[in-house]
C-alpha cells in the first residue's frame, strides 16, 4: 500500500503559510503586552498596530472596524449575542434573529440560545442551498428582525449566496446583515460594505494559525460586550491582545488575498478533475448542488448512493485519503447534516455524503490518490451499509 497521503479537507482546517509562520516567529520574540506603556510594551504594541493595519488595508475598511477573536466561531457569536442583545435593551420589540437554515452551527444554533426573549426564524433554502426570496420576506414580514445572518459560502456544500438580494430585502426591514465569510476568503469574492454591516474570519482556513480570527464591525453599530474586563477592543472583548497571532493573520490573508483569483482558478481545475474522475469511478454518484449553482471552487461535495459516510471516511483514511463529510465541529456525530436536510435530500442519500475540499497545498497527486482509493471504499463501504441494513 502506498505511504503517500492526499489531504482533502482544507474547509476543515488548511496548512501553516510559510509567511505566516515567519511572521508568529518574529513577532514572539517581542517580549511585552500590547496594552503597557513602558517600552517593551509599546514595542509589542507596535506589531500588533502594524498587523491590524496591514488586515484592515487588505479587506479595505478602517482599522477601527477590526474586532480580534479567537476564530471564526467567536466571531459568529459575538456579532449574534452583541446585536440583539443591545437590540433587547433599546428595541425590545425589534430584537428577533433571521438566519439561514444551512448555517454554520456557531450561527445556527445560536441564534436560539441568545434570550428566550429573543426570537430567532430560519429563512428556507431551495434545493440548491440558496436563499429563497419568499422565506427572506417571511421572515422579515413581522417587522421585528434587528439582524439577518447567512454564510457567503456554505462550509458543507461550496454554495456562494447572494448576499446583494438579502442585504436589499433586510435594509427594508431596517434590519442589520451579518456574514460568515470564513470559507469565502480566496474562493470568492468578500462583499462590499454597503452590503454588509458585520462579517465574521478567520485565519486557519487561509494558512494562518489556529486561534485568531476577526469580527468586522462598523463602530457605529452598538453591541453588548462579548466578555468584560479591561475594556479592549472598544470594549467589545475584553483581554490581553496576542500580537504574534495577529502579525501571523495579517501574513496570511496579505497573501490569500494577493493571489486569490489565480489560486481560485487553479482549484476549480482540480475540482473538475475531482468530479469527472469520481463519475468514472460510480457513475450512480450524484453532485449535491446542480450544475448551475454559484459554487466556491474549492468545495466538492458529492452523495454515494449505498454507502455509509462514516465507513467510508475510514476506509479512505487507510487507504491516505483525509476527508469528511461536513463540518468538522460536528466531528464524531452521525446524524444527518442539517444542511443537506434543508436542501430536501432524505437521510439516506445524506448517509452517503462525502466532502472534499481543496487548498493553497493541494496538487493533481491529491486528486489521484482519492480516485485510486476510491473504488475498494466504495465497494467496502456499501458491504457495510449493506450488512448494516440487513441487521435492522
Amino acid at each position: 500500500m502506498s505511504t503517500a497521503r492526499a489531504y482533502l479537507d482544507h474547509a476543515a482546517t488548511t496548512a501553516l503559510r510559510p509567511a505566516a509562520r515567519e511572521a508568529f516567529l518574529e513577532a514572539s520574540a517581542v517580549v511585552g503586552n500590547p496594552g503597557s506603556v513602558h517600552t517593551a510594551g509599546r514595542r509589542a504594541r507596535a506589531v500588533l498596530d502594524e498587523a491590524l493595519a496591514q488586515i484592515a488595508e487588505d479587506l479595505g475598511v478602517p482599522r477601527t472596524w477590526i474586532v480580534l477573536t479567537s476564530g471564526g466561531t467567536e466571531a459568529d457569536n459575538l456579532a449574534l449575542r452583541g446585536v440583539a442583545r443591545r437590540a433587547l435593551q433599546k428595541t425590545p420589540q425589534r430584537c428577533a434573529v433571521a438566519v439561514t437554515a444551512t448555517d454554520h452551527p456557531a450561527v445556527r444554533d445560536t441564534a436560539p440560545l441568545i434570550d428566550s426573549r429573543i426570537a430567532a426564524r430560519e429563512m428556507p433554502v431551495d434545493d440548491r442551498g440558496i436563499l429563497t426570496a419568499d422565506g427572506i420576506e417571511q421572515a422579515l414580514a413581522p417587522g421585528d428582525v434587528c439582524l439577518v445572518s447567512t454564510a457567503l459560502v456554505n462550509n458543507e456544500t461550496g454554495v456562494v449566496q447572494d448576499l446583494r438580494t438579502l442585504s436589499t430585502a433586510a435594509r427594508a426591514r431596517g434590519a442589520l446583515v451579518h456574514t460568515d465569510a470564513v470559507q469565502a476568503i480566496g474562493h470568492a469574492p468578500l462583499p462590499s460594505r454597503d452590503d454588509v454591516d458585520l462579517m465574521s474570519l478567520t485565519a486557519h482556513k487561509i494558512g494562518g494559525p489556529v486561534g485568531i480570527g476577526a469580527l468586522v464591525v462598523k463602530p457605529e453599530i452598538e453591541l453588548v460586550a462579548g466578555t468584560t474586563g479591561g475594556g479592549q477592543q472598544r470594549g467589545l472583548r475584553s483581554g490581553t491582545l496576542d500580537a504574534a497571532h495577529t502579525a501571523a493573520f495579517a501574513a496570511a490573508l496579505h497573501e490569500t488575498l494577493a493571489t486569490w483569483q489565480q489560486n481560485m482558478a487553479r482549484l476549480r481545475g482540480l475540482a473538475e478533475r475531482l468530479r469527472a474522475g469520481i463519475a468514472r469511478v460510480d457513475p450512480t454518484s450524484r453532485a449535491t448542488v446542480a450544475d448551475d449553482s454559484v459554487l466556491a471552487g474549492h468545495i466538492v461535495h458529492t452523495l454515494f448512493p449505498g454507502t455509509d459516510s462514516e465507513s467510508l471516511l475510514f476506509l479512505l483514511d487507510e487507504r491516505g485519503v483525509d476527508a469528511s463529510a461536513g463540518s468538522a465541529c460536528h466531528a464524531g456525530v452521525t446524524r444527518p447534516s442539517h444542511v443537506l436536510t434543508a436542501m430536501g435530500i432524505s437521510d439516506d442519500e445524506a448517509r452517503g455524503s462525502l466532502r472534499l475540499s481543496l487548498g493553497w497545498t493541494s496538487t493533481e497527486d491529491d486528486v489521484d490518490i482519492l480516485l485510486a482509493a476510491l473504488p475498494e471504499a466504495l465497494e467496502r463501504s456499501r458491504a457495510v451499509a449493506a450488512f448494516a441494513r440487513g441487521g435492522r
